[in-house]
């Protein structure tokens, strides 16, 4: 059968021109629209396959206003346009579109378009169906584990986060009250690593008391339906004291989605996802969720019919719920547990193992070359070659030869046949560097080898197919080089299929500390020196220094401080002025504490809120969910002595 096509063009040369050009390519034509309502009307008679879309149409609303109506009905569509500027083009983005073609456009131009389209909404369709059914598979394989409740309830967490990615996630607190109350939240802190927080670690992190955190319970479920809330609107529900507002504020979070189960004892048991994000979730995330609503259903009736002894088991098995595991193998070499990072990870977990195009952004410095040697390492092509061309190191006279190759006499100086990247890469994959500095004319023709999957030599007749994975990655803002007329649209929305935005180190200060060891490690043991550590005025100074030249500027200081320390302990870095504008104060408001001066505060607190108990059942040792011996070599090794704990 002829998949359908609705155009929705006002201009009537242009509209028939493509008529014809799609019915002679054996499409069928729903109609051609002049305005959104006529097209509104002519989707109500007859749904089609894919919409051709205008952007400037007659009447008050545009193509635009349509394509937010077209995703809501799941109907893929593909822009038209001749007309761009950074306020459209970020409009025409938010819609995500499934394709966009430049006017004036060849016929091949819109027949691959197409393809490209079709090929885009299929896969998004298979890929969120084999989730939905990996999740189930995984749900029904937890009932069967032997393993405690709090176990697999981890174990639920962490195929949610494969399916809704969540920075904190409070499973069954839906009745506090209730004397045999389960319910348990997760904290993640790496990329496959949780913090477990019951009701007793809960009270002792947010220092409220028991009858405070029951109070804060409200005598009805808030949620009867799946609900999502981002950033503003979040907010203004975390208006009044309650759980979430709690959740919120003690873990700096900003946006949340909520799915309310009923078991079968009519009793509520909700699953909150947290994320630090303001923009996290979304309606069709709210859809994904409902339709494992039931599988979720079934696995926590199940796990509530078995009788398990959790208290006196936690102490055996949840101290193994916080070791890294093979999951992180491929991200060797990132350093970091930010949560912005995790997003990161989260990221490049999802599109790494399929062949789509990846557009990685981020300021220069941020480690943009690394993340595309874990998606390719972490792909099917990862035996295959994986080729490196920076766009801005080359001339460009030089780059169309760089990326297809040349024939013997093809210009001046071309003494022999050269093969190209685009060849070399066959198979494998190809990482663009710096592609913002492409000049418009080789854009083109890149366009054409993505679109068409061939090349032709310079100063060559034959064409070549090669099957090439593409990952480019540029510190500019594409979006800003298309409005001004440096930067093709159809080229950039053919790159930016699947963005992977990295976090400029300012954003992720709570890495600094992680990173300047790792290279303190890295260039001491290559300079044959045997360095302990960092002083705490430095890291003091890294914490408030503002980083333009992120994690690259980082590297080379510790590299140069390592060579010019004298001791095992580095004790100064010349580091830049740091510029009030940084947002960072100066003297004892720059001085953020390290990862060690928290942990230390925070098994004080513990200690004290015990009566400095180690041993025994509601002991520190059990809040803080590791072995007595373990704690007491830490609070050794922190210089925590009894005194403190008064």
């Amino acid at each position: 059968m002829k998949e359908q096509i609705l155009i929705v063009e006002d201009q009537f040369v242009e509209a028939e021109y493509l008529r014809l050009l799609l019915e002679q390519a054996g499409y069928g034509i729903t109609g051609i629209a002049r305005s959104v309502l006529q097209a509104q009307e002519m989707i109500r008679d007859k749904k089609p396959d894919f919409v051709l879309l205008d952007i400037f149409l007659k009447g008050k609303q545009t193509g635009i206003d349509l394509a937010k109506l077209l995703a809501v009905d799941n109907i893929p569509f593909v822009y038209l346009s001749a007309n761009s500027n950074e306020e459209v083009l970020n409009a025409a983005k938010a819609t995500q579109p499934y394709g966009f073609l430049v006017k004036p456009f060849r016929e091949k131009d819109l027949l691959v378009a197409l393809e490209i389209a079709r090929y885009r909404h299929a896969h998004s369709l298979e890929a969120r169906y084999r989730k939905e059914t990996e999740v189930r598979k995984l749900l029904k394989t937890i009932v069967s584990e032997t393993a405690t409740w709090t176990e697999k309830l981890l174990r639920i967490a962490t195929a949610l986060q494969s399916f809704i990615p969540f920075d904190f996630l409070a499973v069954g607190f839906d009745n506090i009250r209730d004397p045999f109350f389960k319910g348990r939240c997760f904290l993640r802190t790496g990329f496959d690593e949780y913090q477990m927080i019951g009701l007793h670690e809960l009270a002792t992190i947010t220092g409220k008391s028991m009858e405070v955190l029951m109070a804060l319970q409200p005598p009805n479920p808030v949620e009867e339906m799946a609900a999502f809330y981002n950033g503003v609107a979040f907010h203004n529900i975390c208006r009044q004291p309650s759980l979430r507002k709690l959740f919120a504020d003690t873990f700096q979070l900003h946006s949340h989605l909520e799915m309310p189960i009923k078991l079968m004892d009519r009793k509520p048991f909700s699953f909150c996802l947290f994320s630090r994000r303001p923009d996290a979730y979304t309606a069709e995330q709210v859809e994904q969720f409902e339709r494992i609503q039931f599988s979720l259903m079934q696995t926590i009736e199940n796990l509530m019919q078995e009788e398990i002894d959790e208290a006196a088991r936690s102490l055996q098995r949840e101290t193994k719920t916080t070791g890294r595991t093979k999951t992180e193998e491929g991200f060797e070499g990132i350093v970091g547990k930010s949560h912005l990072l995790l997003n990161v990870f989260d990221h490049i977990s999802q599109v790494a193992p399929t062949d789509t195009s990846v557009l990685i952004l981020g300021e220069s410095g941020t480690g943009k070359e690394k993340i595309a040697n874990c998606i390719h390492n972490l792909s099917s092509r990862k035996e295959k070659p994986f080729v490196k061309l920076n766009c801005a190191a080359l001339p460009a006279t030089l780059i169309e030869s760089e990326l297809f190759g040349h024939e013997k006499g093809a210009f001046t100086g071309a003494l022999d046949k050269r093969i190209g990247k685009f060849e070399r890469a066959d198979k494998g994959t190809l990482f663009l560097d710096e592609v913002g500095e492409m000049p418009l004319e080789l854009q083109v023709k890149l366009l054409r080898v993505l679109q068409e999957k061939e090349i032709e030599r310079v100063g060559g007749r034959d064409t070549i197919k090669v099957d090439v994975r593409i990952i480019a990655a540029t510190n500019k803002n594409l979006e800003k080089e298309v409005a001004e007329g440096r930067f093709r649209l159809d080229l950039y929305y053919r790159l930016n299929i699947f963005p992977v935005i990295l976090p400029a180190l300012r954003d992720r200060r709570e890495d600094i500390p992680a990173l300047a060891y790792y290279f303190m490690n890295q260039y001491s043991h290559k300079a044959g020196k045997k360095l302990s550590g960092i002083s705490e005025n430095v890291l003091r100074k890294m914490m408030a220094y503002n980083w333009p030249g992120n994690i690259r500027e980082l590297e080379h200081l510790i590299e140069r401080s390592v060579l010019l320390t004298k001791g095992t302990v580095i004790e100064d870095m010349l580091l830049p002025t740091v510029e009030k504008k940084s947002g960072i104060a100066d003297g004892e408001d720059a001085a953020m504490k390290t990862i060690v001066e928290n942990e230390r505060d925070y098994i004080i607190s513990v200690l004290k809120k015990c009566n400095g108990r180690i041993w025994g059942p509601g002991a520190a040792a059990e809040i803080l969910n590791i072995n007595p011996s373990t704690l007491k070599s830490k609070m050794k090794k922190l210089g925590i002595k009894k005194e403190y704990i008064k």
